[in-house]
């Protein structure tokens, strides 16, 4: 398997369970205030993963130039 499809595999995993949290907060499913600033953490923290996956394809891409 090759590293682009691995991250592209890793980038759509992240996409949906960060997908899954904001549909969590958006339906009320935060029961108390902590847990909906927990659930933002892990939103916050799925985004900077996403963003670190998407610098790294960019920099693989400009490296295969």
């Amino acid at each position: 398997m090759d590293t682009y499809r691995v991250l592209s595999h890793v980038a759509k995993e992240i996409y949906e369970f960060q997908n899954d949290q904001i549909s969590f907060l958006a339906g009320g499913g935060a029961k108390s205030f902590d847990e909906y600033r927990h659930v933002c953490g892990v939103i916050r923290g799925l985004t900077h993963a996403e963003q670190l996956i998407k610098d790294l394809v960019q920099k693989m891409e400009t490296s295969d130039d």
